[in-house]
């Protein structure tokens, strides 16, 4: 059984999809939530989903990109919980469709700012904060398009390698402060975001091509999320664990 009673939990990219499924699994669990997105309406929404479960929390509307923003994502975890124990970090972005020759200089930069830059700027904080209370867990969300090539999203194949990466670094780096950073690696996720991409039927082909000819649902890859978080996983660390339907098997 997974517990999380007494802990403090924060989930960036809270708002909807996966980083929503995340923050509900950890209150269901018993943890306090810190939920923020860029998304006003939707962290607030999963924040009284959250206390309808009876469990502490609060919205921050930051987007991780931002120095400043993450700042003061800090202060605010600090002033209401004074620690943190847990984290998810699930805030990013897909990019658009584009080959490598022509894909838009602007549109690599915005997908590395949110989703290198602000998974760092994230982990700093949390690892921050870790530290100073002596141990803690962190999940990112990466994707099986940072294990494999991404045909026709080189931006976002190439940040979610960042992930991996950054990842794999921070374990090695703090894991004799008890602290584990592990990533999740999902195929395709059955979100909001994704709707987007799988509008071309071909396309929708290719992301469910895996054994079980499906995409996952959010809550699925937030199963993952937790126990990787929790003292079920206590001796994985550096880990980029793919749960996508089979398709690293191929």
């Amino acid at each position: 059984m997974i517990e999380f009673a007494g802990k403090v939990a924060m989930v960036t990219g809270a708002g909807s999809g996966i980083g929503r499924s995340c923050a509900l699994t950890f209150a269901k669990f018993g943890a306090s939530i810190l939920a923020l997105d860029v998304s006003a309406d939707g962290v607030n929404a999963t924040v009284d989903e959250a206390r309808k479960m009876g469990t502490e929390a609060i919205a921050v509307v930051a987007d991780v990109s931002s120095s400043a923003q993450m700042a003061e994502a800090e202060a605010s975890a600090r002033a209401r919980f004074g620690t943190l124990h847990l984290a998810a970090n699930a805030a990013g972005v897909p990019g658009r469709m584009s080959s490598t020759v022509d894909v838009d200089e602007e549109d690599m930069d915005r997908t590395y700012a949110v989703n290198v830059r602000g998974l760092w700027l994230s982990m700093r904080l949390q690892l921050r904060m870790m530290i100073e209370g002596g141990g803690g867990s962190i999940v990112n969300i990466a994707s099986g398009g940072g294990l494999l090539g991404a045909p026709g999203l080189p931006g976002y194949c190439a940040s979610k390698h960042g992930v991996v990466g950054l990842t794999k670094t921070a374990a090695l780096e703090y894991g004799r402060q008890n602290i584990r950073v592990n990533a999740v690696c999902p195929g395709g996720v059955n979100t909001p975001m994704m709707a987007d991409v799988i509008s071309d039927p071909g396309r929708a082909e290719r992301i469910a091509r895996g054994p079980m000819g499906r995409l996952a649902e959010p809550q699925e890859i937030a199963d993952a999320v937790a126990w990787l978080a929790s003292d079920r996983a206590s001796f994985v660390t550096g880990v980029p664990l793919p749960v996508d339907g089979g398709i690293m098997a191929n």
